[in-house]
């Protein structure tokens, strides 16, 4: 029961984003990885997240198991929902971050209604505009990004001329992956800095950039971020990708899995012999995410459900969500499984750490501390 899968859905890649026509929505939202697999790659790791966040938030072993099982019950019920839907339906369905409040608001949760709503006032302000701010200067020749190393870095001087290049050639790469709609946006707007910026733990030594369009004024700004794409790690065990660019199988899988997705996704290729693939988002449009460390058992149960029914819907909009539904049937067997794995999962997890930690004991590797 292959279909288009996330390959990393832990629970910090979900979040909320600004749907096209500005609305919250909460959703998916990292896809580095993304390749058609087995639809159960996703939610172990889903479930494995959850039960070593409640372990690394001091939860009882009990309440570890209670998210966990929550986590998969919610994605078991919820396939068994949209199975029963038209396709379209389940197309077009999405979590709006407006009914997640109103149901919280239902329940009498005044602690949740309280966080979630403000996870959604904080991500509502992280606009474009607002990152003018945040991420650029006003000089004499314009608006210019700030350095804030080791995570934002300029051009070193030396090497602008050979960048520029490779910037301008994946520009224009990008710009013919767009849809004509999308190419007339970007036509309006010009490209005034770029800079080299750091991202997560997982796309360490690969190449990103952080890219400043301005518009007729100062008070519009587009930021867009280009990322290397490599090979998912899912292909070994999966098998490659139909796209032979990698920044394309990133974007296409994307727009598969998400009910709704930045607008100006696109990807492109570097100049030079290495070639390497990109793919180009929005860097900050209204992303938010949850304080997952700060959730006790009952919000950590409440998230993962939430987090398991969203991972449904993402699969059910490539997958057979009946032969799904049928597969995973109707009683606890399904939850307790993918419990039990969430806990084997998490004590490897412990035993890698210790056997990390008696490696720089014995000097066998060397750790520095980081910034």
């Amino acid at each position: 029961m292959r279909l288009q899968c996330c390959g990393d859905a832990h629970l910090l890649n979900f979040g909320t984003y600004a749907a096209p026509d500005r609305s919250l929505v909460f959703d998916l939202n990292d896809f580095d990885e993304t390749l058609p697999a087995s639809f159960e790659w996703d939610l172990k790791r889903l479930v494995a997240s959850i039960t070593i966040a409640a372990r690394d938030n001091g939860l009882k072993a009990s309440e570890a198991r209670d998210a966990a099982q929550a986590t998969a019950a919610r994605y078991q019920a919820r396939m068994d929902e949209l199975a029963e839907l038209p396709f379209l339906q389940v197309w077009y369905d999405r979590v709006d971050m407006s009914n997640i409040l109103g149901a919280i608001g239902k329940s009498g949760d005044k602690v949740a209604a309280k966080r979630i709503g403000k996870l959604a006032s904080k991500a509502e302000t992280k606009t474009n505009l607002g990152a003018l701010s945040r991420f650029a200067e006003k000089t004499d020749a314009g608006f210019k990004i700030k350095a804030d190393p080791p995570v934002v870095v300029p051009i070193p001087l030396g090497m602008v001329k050979e960048l520029d290049k490779l910037v301008d050639k994946a520009f224009s790469d990008y710009l013919e992956t767009l849809a004509p709609d999308r190419r007339l946006v970007i036509s309006r707007y010009r490209r005034a800095d770029f800079a080299r910026k750091i991202v997560g733990v997982g796309s360490v030594g690969t190449q990103a950039f952080m890219m400043l369009l301005m518009g007729d004024s100062d008070q519009d700004p587009l930021f867009l971020q280009f990322k290397e794409a490599q090979q998912s790690v899912l292909a070994p065990f999966a098998g490659k990708s139909e796209y032979k660019q990698e920044g394309e199988r990133v974007v296409r899988g994307q727009r598969i899995m998400q009910s709704a997705s930045d607008p100006f996704l696109g990807w492109a290729t570097g100049s030079g012999g290495a070639k390497k693939h990109y793919y180009l988002r929005q860097l900050r449009d209204m992303k938010g995410s949850v304080d997952v460390e700060n959730l006790g058992a009952p919000g950590l149960a409440r998230y993962g459900a939430l987090c398991g029914g969203v991972l449904a819907h993402a699969h059910a909009r490539s997958g057979d969500a009946a032969m799904i539904a049928g597969y995973l049937g109707s009683g606890p067997i399904f939850a307790e499984s993918l419990a039990a794995f969430g806990d084997a999962y998490a004590d490897q997890n412990e035993l890698d750490f210790e056997a990390l930690k008696a490696a720089e004991k014995s000097g066998r590797i060397k750790v520095e501390s980081g910034v």
